[in-house]
């Protein structure tokens, strides 16, 4: 009787970029193209939501002040504290990231048992955080302009400029996050079908 062939490892790919970059866009792309795409942001967003696992330590370290009235985290009140304050952003992080992992983990272990050959992180601290590379076949980064991202973020969440300078000041720089990658995909000026068109590219690269 012939044995069946083990079943071949899914590529895992990160994917990242500053904010405003379209890192986002160009995962549901790939999304699109037949990958599985685990977000890193939407699990970040399930834990620190109304009854989310992350509430219950971010009120005993913080109080119930950056807690909102639906039992959610205040994100508003939590981002001034964190750019303002180093030591509040670390245990925050130190809160948060764990149960993001966990859930990334689980999302990943899910999209292996539905068959999926490409799963793609999207991971917006990818490099800041140094934990992730040792489990990732490859990384993708989205780079733009900053004068870019500020425009996008201003149309996207209506923050003013200097808060959206402190969030870029405080992330990687485009020079880091270019030295991080396999794939750079520069997205300034350039229209949605050519972006689509990159991401058909990438995917078909890693075997879609």
């Amino acid at each position: 009787m012939t044995q069946a062939s083990p079943r071949r490892r899914p590529l895992r790919v990160g994917l990242t970029g500053g904010i405003g970059s379209g890192k986002s866009t160009l995962g549901q792309m790939l999304q699109r193209c037949g990958a599985a795409l685990v977000d890193a942001d939407a699990c970040a967003r399930a834990v620190t939501a109304a009854g989310g696992s992350a509430i219950p330590a971010i009120r005993q370290a913080f109080g119930e002040e950056f807690i909102d009235p639906a039992g959610a985290l205040d994100r508003a009140r939590m981002r001034e504290k964190a750019f303002s304050d180093v030591g509040a952003k670390a245990r925050l992080e130190g809160i948060v990231h764990p149960l993001v992992a966990d859930s990334i983990a689980q999302a990943t272990l899910e999209a292996t048992g539905a068959g999926h050959h490409l799963i793609v992180l999207d991971i917006p601290l990818l490099v800041e955080s140094k934990r992730w590379a040792p489990g990732l076949d490859a990384v993708v980064v989205v780079d733009c302009s900053e004068p870019t991202q500020i425009a996008r973020v201003q149309a996207r969440n209506g923050l003013d400029v200097p808060a959206i300078e402190a969030i870029i000041a405080a992330q990687a720089s485009r020079a880091q996050r270019r030295a991080a990658a396999d794939i750079v995909v520069f997205n300034d000026g350039i229209p949605l079908a050519e972006l689509h068109a990159r991401a058909e590219r990438i995917a078909a690269r890693f075997g879609l």
